[in-house]
């Protein structure tokens, strides 16, 4: 009998070993079965998330997991007042996984980091796409422009900024984009460097109006004799270019000044503003003619006061050409002696008669202040036309020297 009641005792034992097993087995199952559809955060990845509640030190948003994730501290500080005001517990938010677990057992979150992110791919998509953007000016630098694309501040470089924006500032203060700040302005992205956070864009990418139709358009508007503030764009041998308005026009190299220069450069450097005078624009050809020169009172006039037909000077040769010499005058004036004004005799070139470096005396035989021009004679000097006139300027030498 002991035996058989020993066995039953075992057989029960066994059954309710077996029993509870099975039990383990059933309950891990149901977890994992409950699990099976969950997907824990992993850090660095950009969840969709929803805010469950809003205090003052922190943000809790679930993010598909049992536990609810927490934007907290200086992450919190950082969004904007006037954005955290708008958010709202119910809403859906981006969110990245800093940490799946820290120390209290919370997922970390941050809301500007999620954004951030989506906002290069957004522009580097938009980079791809060629697209434009319509933003808003939020600040510049003294090279250019502030704009904020999808959360990133994008900068515009001043070469970027379309022509017909850039005419209204003056100078190159710092300040001078100052009162653009608001303003909506259409760009194109050109450069994204996510790893350098580098956004680069430009409006005159984005701008429909071609260089060459806004030339079109402002000649339209010019009329020789109008005088503009313009900037010069490049510099030359043969002149400089100056933008009126939105539209480059020639500053030829006889138009930048009375004296006489070797190159533009001398005067002129790329971003100088300058006043000009328009002097021709060719509407079928598409060019404007420009003049600094022009602006200026002419010293030739007032150098050239001193001299008079028939007076006897003193010059200096300069050059010698296959039609004349020139001669340097008092006050730096040139005069030419024509080749039939150098001698009695017929030559077939100046250098039979003169050199340069010669020191000579000449006679003013014409003066042409319209052309700038003062005919000068060698032969004449000794001329009997002119003694009655060398005889009177003696006599006005010699009472001069009496006097003193």
């Amino acid at each position: 009998m002991m035996d058989e009641q020993d066995a039953l005792n075992g057989q029960g034992g066994r059954e309710d070993q077996f029993q509870a097993e099975n039990n383990n087995e059933t309950m891990e199952s149901l977890m994992r079965s409950e699990n099976a559809g969950l997907e824990f955060p992993s850090q660095g990845e950009i969840r969709k998330g929803v805010i469950a509640s809003i205090s003052q030190s922190q943000i809790l948003v679930s993010v598909g997991s049992k536990s609810e994730g927490v934007i907290m501290g200086r992450e919190l500080e950082q969004i904007p007042t006037s954005e955290r005001e708008q958010l709202a517990v119910g809403q859906e938010i981006p969110v990245y996984v800093v940490n799946p677990e820290d120390q209290n057992g919370n997922v970390v979150l941050s809301y500007l980091r999620a954004r951030e992110s989506m906002g290069w791919e957004i522009v580097e998509k938009m980079q791809e796409s060629g697209e434009s953007f319509d933003g808003k000016i939020e600040g510049y630098n003294k090279g250019g422009l502030i704009v904020l694309v999808h959360g990133l501040r994008g900068f515009i470089p001043a070469s970027q900024i379309s022509m017909g924006r850039r005419n209204l500032v003056q100078g190159d203060m710092p300040d001078r984009w100052a009162k653009m700040i608001g303003e909506t302005i259409s760009v194109r992205i050109i450069e994204v460097d996510r790893a350098r956070r580098r956004l680069i864009l430009s409006e005159r990418a984005a701008n429909p109006e071609t260089r060459q139709s806004m030339k079109e358009r402002v000649i339209e508007g010019l009329e020789e004799g109008q005088v503009y503030t313009g900037r010069v764009t490049s510099v030359a041998d043969f002149g400089a270019f100056v933008n009126v308005n939105g539209a480059d026009g020639l500053v030829h190299l006889s138009e930048l000044s009375w004296e006489r220069i070797q190159r533009p450069s001398e005067i002129l450097e790329v971003g100088q503003e300058v006043k000009v005078k328009v002097i021709s624009v060719d509407k079928d050809k598409k060019r404007i003619g420009l003049s600094i020169r022009a602006l200026q009172g002419d010293p030739w006039h007032t150098k050239v006061e001193k001299f008079k037909v028939g007076q006897l000077v003193e010059g200096t040769i300069t050059r010698l050409t296959k039609f004349g010499a020139f001669a340097r005058l008092e006050g730096d004036i040139e005069g030419l002696i024509h080749i039939s004004e150098l001698s009695e005799n017929r030559i077939n070139h100046p250098k039979e008669s003169v050199k340069e470096g010669d020191m000579l005396t000449l006679r003013v035989i014409r003066i042409d202040a319209d052309q700038r021009r003062i005919g000068l004679s060698l032969r004449k000097v000794d001329s009997g036309a002119y003694a009655d006139m060398d005889m009177k300027a003696l006599a006005a030498e010699l009472n001069k020297d009496d006097e003193e």
